[in-house]
């Protein structure tokens, strides 16, 4: 379980958060919404151990959040399927059953051998988003993760996240969008 009490930050003397608590099981989602500038980034950093809140307390188990950022982190010399071993290997996955079924999950089988840097913008983040599949981490952390990518995708990625949920896992995931979960719940900052 992930867990967040009483969480506060502050930019320039005012407040980005205040008193935040919430938690998250295993098998759920949690979507977080807000305005630009309402804190969503600020809250993952804070949950992926980036950004210590400045007061309160976040508790999760070790090595059990795998955060998905605006970047991409993708090697762009790398194809697909090494930048996925990559990750694999830095998460200590087994690399050829997390490999596959993180393409799989993402419809990347025809693009497997293409460099990352020839991909288009949703590829990439088809792509970035396999990552977390090959984490194996069971808390996913993920801000705006359908930024570029069409309805289809959108969909494919709702997917995932719900095969995700049904083994156990759960996320948190910052957006403006439907992203076509009906059991997530929602939490407006």
């Amino acid at each position: 379980m992930l867990q967040a009490i009483n969480i506060n930050q502050f930019y320039d003397s005012s407040h980005c958060l205040k008193d935040l608590s919430f938690s998250i099981a295993d098998k759920q989602c949690l979507a977080v919404l807000g305005l630009n500038g309402a804190g969503k980034t600020t809250l993952l950093r804070c949950l992926a151990g980036l950004t210590p809140p400045l007061e309160g307390q976040i508790t999760a188990p070790e090595d059990t959040i795998a955060y998905a950022a605006h970047a991409d982190g993708l090697k762009a010399q790398l194809s697909v399927a090494e930048n996925l071993a990559f990750w694999a290997a830095v998460f200590e996955s087994d690399p050829d059953s997390a490999v596959e079924n993180a393409i799989a999950a993402f419809d990347l089988q025809a693009l497997r051998d293409r460099r990352a840097g020839a991909l288009s913008a949703g590829q990439k983040r088809r792509l970035s988003l396999a990552r977390m599949v090959v984490t194996g981490r069971p808390i996913w952390v993920m801000d705006e993760p359908t930024v570029s990518l069409d309805v289809e995708n959108v969909a494919r990625f709702a997917r995932a996240v719900e095969a995700h949920l049904a083994k156990g896992g759960s996320a948190l995931i910052a957006t403006h969008i439907d992203l076509g979960l009906p059991t997530a719940r929602i939490l407006d900052i």
